[in-house]
C-alpha cells in the first residue's frame, strides 16, 4: 500500500520547484551614463590637433616687431581665442599644449620662424603660458553660457585672450628684459586694438561655426542645450 506524501513534503520524487516571477513585457531602458568631460574620443583628439595646427599656421605671416619691443604682434593669439570657444576649456588647453610641445621639440611654428626650449626663457614665456591659461579660461566662460551670441563670445575671448594673457605676460616680460612693470605694461598698450580685433574675429568665427554645425558647440559636448541668441532671441538677453 503506497504511503500519503504530505502537500509540503520535500522528496526525490516529489521536488520543490522555484516559481519563476514572470518578466515584465517592456523592460525599463537603462539610461546611458552621462559622458565625462574629461573623456578624449578620437573625435576630440582631431579636433586638438587641428587647433594647434591651426595655431602654427597662424604664425606663418610672420609677426611684427612695433617700436623695439621684444614681444611682436603675432595672429596666434587669434587660435588660442578659437580653441577656448569651440573646444572648451580641456580640450582647448590641450590643443594649446600639443602646439607648445611641438614648439618645444624645436619645431619653428612660432611667428617669425621660433622654436625650441629657448623661447620659453625669453621675453614672450609668459605669453605662451597665456596660451594654455587663456584657451581654459576662455572655455570655461563659453561653457557656462546656455546659449551663444556674439557679444558673450566676445566678453570671454577679452577675459581669456587679452587680460589673462597680459597678467602673465607682462610680469615675466619686464622680469626678462629688467624694464620695470609700469614701462613693460605701458608699451603693450600698442597690442590692445589688434587684440581687440582678434576678439572679434574669433566671436564672430564662433558663432558662424556654432550655427552651421551645432556639433562643434562646447556647450553640446558638455551636456548642455544648444541654441544660437539670434534664432532664439526669446532665450534671453545677448550679454
Amino acid at each position: 500500500m503506497p504511503r500519503a506524501v504530505p502537500a509540503d513534503a520535500h522528496t526525490d520524487e516529489h521536488p520543490i520547484r522555484p516559481v519563476s516571477t514572470p518578466r515584465p513585457e517592456h523592460p525599463e531602458p537603462r539610461t546611458p551614463p552621462a559622458p565625462s568631460r574629461w573623456r578624449i574620443s578620437a573625435a576630440d583628439a582631431a579636433r586638438i590637433a587641428t587647433f594647434a595646427a591651426l595655431t602654427a599656421v597662424l604664425g606663418m605671416p610672420g609677426s611684427l616687431a612695433l617700436f623695439g619691443n621684444a614681444v611682436p604682434i603675432t595672429l596666434q593669439t587669434l587660435g588660442v581665442m578659437l580653441a577656448g570657444a569651440l573646444l572648451g576649456a580641456w580640450r582647448g588647453a590641450l590643443a594649446m599644449l600639443t602646439f607648445l610641445a611641438l614648439v618645444a621639440a624645436g619645431l619653428p611654428l612660432l611667428s617669425g620662424g621660433r622654436g625650441g626650449p629657448g623661447v620659453f626663457v625669453g621675453p614672450s614665456a609668459g605669453y605662451l603660458v597665456g596660451f594654455v591659461v587663456g584657451a581654459a579660461v576662455i572655455g570655461l566662460i563659453v561653457q557656462r553660457f546656455t546659449t551663444l551670441s556674439f557679444w558673450r563670445v566676445l566678453a570671454a575671448c577679452v577675459v581669456g585672450g587679452m587680460l589673462v594673457m597680459y597678467a602673465l605676460g607682462i610680469p615675466l616680460q619686464a622680469l626678462v628684459t629688467g624694464f620695470s612693470l609700469q614701462t613693460v605694461a605701458t608699451g603693450s598698450l600698442m597690442y590692445l586694438p589688434g587684440d581687440l580685433l582678434k576678439a572679434m574675429i574669433a566671436a564672430s568665427v564662433t558663432v558662424g561655426v556654432v550655427r552651421a554645425y551645432p556639433a562643434a558647440s562646447p556647450l553640446r559636448r558638455t551636456g548642455s542645450t544648444v541654441h544660437s541668441a539670434d534664432q532664439h532671441p526669446a532665450a534671453g538677453p545677448a550679454a
